[in-house]
């Protein structure tokens, strides 16, 4: 499921404009359930792979999958995620951070893409 969120956001140019000009290569390692998802920034176009564990990654992000879909609503402050260990950052934490405000559009993306793909049932109002 997210794998095509990501897909999605890679195709909107206003949010994958700023995080290709990161040139991040981003794993996700989510848990319960478990999925790993890599957004690679560091080429021409975002590149969203599902299931990588071997890509070197510059930032790697672990949390529970919960979190994650309460962040893709907007409704996880990061910086406190980041405080309370919810979330665990390890790479540059200040690029992550420069890339709030590219990424601010995916909150309203988000439920669209669940609306869209059947599964409306996670949508958090």
């Amino acid at each position: 499921m997210l794998s095509g969120f990501f897909r999605l956001v890679a195709s909107r140019p206003e949010i994958a404009r700023p995080l290709l000009d990161s040139r991040l290569i981003i794993r996700f390692t989510y848990s319960d359930p478990d999925v790993v998802i890599v957004v690679d920034c560091s080429g021409d176009s975002l590149d969203v792979r599902p299931g990588d564990t071997t890509t070197k990654a510059v930032v790697d992000m672990k949390m529970k999958a919960e979190i994650a879909h309460r962040f893709w609503f907007g409704k996880v402050n990061l910086m406190q995620a980041l405080t309370r260990r919810q979330m665990i950052a390890k790479g540059p934490v200040p690029k992550i951070l420069q890339l709030l405000p590219a990424i601010k559009p995916t909150y309203a993306l988000y439920p669209e893409y669940l609306r869209d793909n059947g599964f409306e049932k996670y949508i958090i109002y």
